[in-house]
């Protein structure tokens, strides 16, 4: 019987850990078992999310306690954070981790304390529209603020970073048009005086999103960096209809020099994902998020992807966030997910065990090695 197990995961796609105090509580540890915002959501409903129930069921098995949230939180509590850590990712097998720092709050790790949790190495992956946020705030200008923007993203390889991440499909949709400096200046000046007035920012002007992601297509080509799209579902801010990565036709012809990563296997858009990257050779097919929501569906969407991707152009992450638990349960309902999917290729008599192996081998790290050109 083949183990798929004995793969490790390079999880290209994630995001850094809140300190234990944030999810030590039943009520802040279920809220992320959603990408809900709605606090009725995460009081009334996630409890009956098949994602969690699975999950208080398996965590309750690792821990050798009841399967409620307070036991887990009680058994945890046992362990350092380093320690329960490494036991997690031990448990699935995750080697290396690539993280967006761009998502979270002040909660959150920095790459530092993400390095000293984590029993692997883990790698940065710098997100565009925070960092454009945090320039408008600090530069007096528009010109001053793209000069260090792209003063920034210029030196991201050499910073170490391993990729460009963008949201714009949160915040303006993935039909990015042609640069206009213009119209990038005036939403400068509309989002400088919100940033004076309240101290903080949110970049959602498409003039300016668009003119950003320009600047870091071409960066990306001259450095050899990936860039990351979020496309498909995610939080309640997030509209369905821009997010469909069909929109990014425009960028993927216009730069076939760069790598575009897209994220999250577009669900509920993954045919269309899975079309674009069989036929463009810059486009690659992310999994995360759709798994580990989409539960007891992964298996049959990863059956659909293998019948048309090329299996060298799929990865898999977890776009895990805020604590280590959520890496495990992705982690498991992956290896579950692309074993079911390959076990059944091989008894259809369209795969054989070898040829599964290597593309579990490929999905599960060999691809992201090649990609991001990590040793």
């Amino acid at each position: 019987m083949l183990n798929f197990d004995q793969i490790p995961i390079l999880d290209h796609h994630a995001h850094p850990f809140l300190r234990r105090a944030a999810t030590d509580d039943p009520a802040r540890f279920q809220r992320w078992f959603t990408e809900s915002t709605d606090p009725m959501i995460h009081q009334r409903y996630v409890p009956s999310l098949l994602v969690f129930r699975t999950a208080i069921r398996w965590l309750s098995e690792f821990l050798a306690c009841d399967p409620t949230v307070e036991a887990i939180l009680a058994a945890r509590a046992r362990f350092s954070e380093a320690e329960y850590t490494a036991r997690l990712f031990t448990d699935v097998n995750i080697g290396m981790v690539l993280c967006d720092y761009g998502y979270g709050s002040a909660d959150a790790y920095d790459h530092a304390g993400m390095q000293a949790l984590l029993p692997c190495p883990v790698h940065p992956i710098l997100r565009l529209e925070r960092l454009a946020e945090e320039m408008i705030i600090a530069e007096p200008t528009f010109e001053r603020m793209i000069e260090a923007f792209h003063a920034r993203i210029a030196a991201a390889r050499d910073q170490g970073v391993v990729a460009l991440k963008s949201i714009i499909a949160y915040r303006t949709g993935l039909q990015i048009e042609a640069p206009n400096r213009d119209a990038a200046r005036e939403d400068f000046i509309r989002l400088k005086e919100i940033a004076e007035q309240t101290g903080r920012v949110r970049l959602a002007r498409k003039g300016l999103c668009d003119y950003i992601v320009h600047l870091a297509l071409v960066e990306a080509e001259r450095q050899a960096l990936p860039i990351q799209f979020h496309t498909g579902f995610g939080d309640s801010d997030a509209d369905l209809r821009y997010a469909n990565p069909l929109h990014l036709r425009n960028v993927i012809e216009a730069h076939p020099a760069v790598q575009l990563v897209l994220l999250h296997a577009g669900w509920p858009f993954f045919r269309e994902l899975t079309h674009l990257t069989a036929i463009y050779p810059n486009v690659w097919m992310d999994l995360s998020l759709a798994v580990p929501f989409a539960t007891v569906g992964i298996p049959a969407m990863i059956r659909e992807i293998l019948g048309m991707a090329p299996f060298h152009k799929v990865l898999f992450a977890t776009d895990a966030f805020t604590m280590p638990e959520i890496y495990w349960i992705a982690a498991r309902w992956g290896r579950w997910g692309l074993s079911q999917a390959l076990i059944e290729l091989i008894k259809q008599g369209f795969l054989t065990e070898e040829e599964a192996m290597q593309a579990a081998r490929d999905i599960f790290w060999d691809n992201a090695q090649r990609l991001y050109q990590i040793e």
